[in-house]
C-alpha cells in the first residue's frame, strides 16, 4: 500500500512538473470554496486586536508617549493583515456571499483608508493587466523599459530615479498614496459616479472617526497612535507588493507576447516569512498561487503548496534575497530581466 502510495504522489509530481499555467486552473479550483466559520474567526483575530492594541496604546499616553507611539507603530502588522481580508473580500473569495463581502470590504476600508469600490476595480485591473508591458499605469509599480528610460532627457531619468528610490517607493510614497491620494478616486475619475460614492462615503465615515477621537482625546491619540499604524501598515503593504512582481526574473511582455496565466504564475513571487510575518501578511506572500487563482481564500492557499510542492518552489524568495529586489530598476527587453540603473549603465552607456 505505501509503496502504491508513494507510486501515485511520484506520477502526481511529475504531472505537476509538466502543467502549463492554464493547466493550474482547474486543479487550483478545488480551493476556491471558503469555509464561512473560518472567515469570521479570521476577521475576528484581525479587527478585535487592532481595536484592543489602539485602545491600549491610547491609555499608555497617560505614561508614556514612546510606548504609546512603539505600540500603535507595531499595529500596522494588523492592520496589514486586515487589508489583506479587505483584498479577499474584493476578489469575492472571503465570503461566498458576494453583498456580504463587499459590505465587509467597504467597512474595512476605513480603517486601512481605501475606498472599496475604487481599490476594488483598480485591482481588478492589475490582475488583468500585470506584467503587459503595453498596459502599464494602474495598481501597478511604476517600471520603465531600458529603451525608454535611456530615451528620456536627463530631468526625466532623474525623476525616475527619484521615484524608484527606497525612501520614495517605501515611506513618501505609501502615506501619499493611502493618507492623500485615496481620498479621491484617482485614475478611475472619469469612469463614473460610484467610485466618486465609494471615495466621498469613506472620507465621511474616516472623518467623523478621527473627529470623534480628536474630540474626545484631543490630538495625541491621533499623531502618536493612530497616525504611525497607518504609516507602518502603507510601508509594510507597498513593500509586500513590491517584492511579489519586482524581482529578477519576473514577467513583462509586449501585448502580443503576454499570455495572461503566464503571467501570473512567472510574474508574481512566493514570498517565504517566518510564520509570525506570514500570518501577519495573511498569506499573501503565495501570490503566484494567488494571482494564477484569485478566488482561492488567503487561508487556503497553505494547501495548495502543501498538496503541490512544485508552486510551492516556484518564484521562492526569502526575506535576505528580496532585499536585492529594492535595486532594481529597468526592465531590460532583451534578457527579460530587471537590472539596477547601474547595471544598465554598464551594459548600455559604456563604449
Amino acid at each position: 500500500m505505501n509503496i502504491q502510495n508513494m507510486s501515485d504522489a511520484a506520477l502526481s509530481a511529475a504531472a505537476d512538473q509538466n502543467r502549463s499555467a492554464r493547466e493550474w486552473l482547474p486543479i487550483l479550483a478545488k480551493y476556491r470554496d471558503p469555509i464561512a466559520a473560518r472567515s469570521v474567526f479570521e476577521l475576528a483575530v484581525t479587527v478585535l486586536p487592532i481595536l484592543a492594541i489602539w485602545a491600549v496604546a491610547i491609555w499608555l499616553l497617560q505614561y508614556s508617549y514612546m510606548a504609546a507611539f512603539a505600540l500603535g507603530a507595531f499595529n500596522g502588522l494588523f492592520l496589514v493583515r486586515l487589508f489583506c481580508i479587505q483584498h479577499d473580500c474584493g476578489h469575492a473569495s472571503f465570503f461566498s456571499n458576494r453583498k456580504l463581502s463587499d459590505w465587509v470590504g467597504r467597512c474595512l476600508g476605513v480603517l486601512t483608508l481605501t475606498p472599496y469600490h475604487v481599490w476594488r476595480r483598480q485591482h481588478a485591473i492589475h490582475h488583468s493587466a500585470a506584467g503587459n508591458l503595453d498596459l502599464r499605469g494602474i495598481g501597478d509599480v511604476t517600471t520603465l523599459t531600458v529603451d525608454e528610460y535611456l530615451a528620456r532627457s536627463a530631468f526625466g531619468r532623474l525623476m525616475y530615479r527619484i521615484y524608484r528610490s527606497p525612501l520614495t517607493l517605501f515611506l513618501i510614497g505609501p502615506a501619499y498614496i493611502f493618507l492623500v491620494q485615496n481620498r479621491i478616486p484617482y485614475g478611475l475619475m472619469k469612469s463614473g459616479a460610484s467610485f466618486w460614492v465609494s471615495a466621498m462615503g469613506t472620507n465621511l465615515a474616516l472623518f467623523a472617526g478621527v473627529a470623534a477621537l480628536v474630540y474626545f482625546g484631543g490630538w495625541a491619540p491621533l499623531l502618536l497612535v493612530v497616525l504611525p499604524t497607518w504609516i507602518v501598515a502603507a510601508s509594510t503593504g507597498v513593500w509586500l507588493f513590491y517584492v511579489q512582481h519586482q524581482f529578477e526574473d519576473t514577467h513583462w511582455r509586449k501585448a502580443d507576447e503576454w499570455q495572461l496565466h503566464e503571467a501570473a504564475l512567472e510574474g508574481s513571487s512566493h514570498y517565504v516569512l517566518p510564520k509570525p510575518l506570514q500570518w501577519m501578511s495573511a498569506n499573501i506572500g503565495i501570490h503566484h498561487v494567488h494571482h494564477l487563482y484569485s478566488r482561492i481564500p488567503f487561508y487556503r492557499l497553505t494547501e495548495v503548496i502543501k498538496d503541490h510542492p512544485i508552486l510551492a518552489e516556484s518564484q521562492r524568495m526569502t526575506i535576505g534575497e528580496s532585499i536585492a529586489c529594492a535595486r532594481l530598476h529597468l526592465w531590460d527587453e532583451s534578457q527579460k530581466k530587471l537590472l539596477s540603473f547601474r547595471r544598465a549603465h554598464a551594459l548600455y552607456l559604456t563604449a
